[in-house]
């Protein structure tokens, strides 16, 4: 298969025969590589089908990042106005799962959603970046849910313990190594195979390089930190036996089912 050298790499963890490998994802097909995309990698002569692999959260971040109400047809479902600024909170690592991982709902939790986002991946150490230079620290982007007890962040009034189950972050399948994600890309989230959210990349309130810029005004970014960028309109429920897909134009389908956590 000739590959095309000009189009982003898709960047993925993988595991086969009991064994975890880094690797890039084409077509019907996964490369082996060695070393990582943030140290720098080569391929290996060896190649996998795509169906006989298991993948998994493409990265191990140290940090998950998090924007609320970035999409403005978001916040008004929510009865909330615009914010002025990026509303950033934090998942815990514990939450990340990989495509095709279940996602536990707790039975005592009351209400969980969906919530298809953008996922922006750290490349560099930045502190004070300036919104113009922000996106020369992407490594590349990803699909993420951030999965949310709702009735819990109702309740709460803070969104730790509504967002920080394990599970509650999906991730993935791969990193698409580029430092920009056009604008007209769409993201779309499914329910059971319905199309229940889609918007533009464009439509968000905060871009990338603005929410980058933001952080690293009061917190530094390190490699390989994960940026949710937030949720178009949408936001629904979930419940035992479901499935959820989150589709990026460019990137993939990270999927997956939910279940009871007795």
């Amino acid at each position: 298969m000739i590959r095309d050298i000009a189009a982003p790499l898709k960047y993925c963890r993988f595991s086969v025969d009991g064994k975890t490998y880094n690797g890039t994802l084409y077509g019907n097909m996964v490369d082996l590589v060695e070393g990582d995309f943030l140290g720098g990698f080569s391929t290996l002569r060896m190649s996998y089908p795509f169906d006989r692999v298991k993948l998994l959260p493409p990265y191990a971040p140290t940090k998950i990042w998090c924007v609320g109400r970035n999409y403005a047809g978001h916040a008004r479902e929510l009865d909330h106005e615009l914010p002025t600024e990026p509303m950033i909170f934090m998942k815990p690592v514990t939450s990340i799962i990989g495509s095709g991982d279940p996602v536990r709902i707790p039975e005592w939790a009351g209400r969980v959603d969906y919530e298809g986002e953008l996922a922006a991946i750290i490349g560099r150490r930045c502190r004070k970046v300036s919104e113009k230079d922000a996106l020369t620290c992407v490594a590349g982007y990803s699909c993420f849910n951030d999965v949310t007890a709702r009735d819990l962040q109702n309740q709460d009034g803070q969104w730790i313990r509504a967002k920080g189950f394990d599970t509650f972050a999906p991730f993935g399948p791969v990193i698409l190594l580029t430092q920009s994600m056009p604008a007209s890309a769409v993201i779309s989230t499914r329910l059971n195979g319905n199309v229940v959210q889609q918007d533009s990349l464009g439509s968000m309130i905060f871009s990338v390089s603005r929410i980058i810029s933001h952080i690293s005004r009061f917190a530094t970014l390190e490699p390989g930190d994960v940026i949710a960028t937030g949720t178009p309109e949408g936001i629904g429920r979930v419940k035992q036996g479901d499935r959820v897909e989150v589709e990026i134009d460019g990137i993939g389908i990270l999927n997956n089912p939910f279940i009871t956590d007795h």
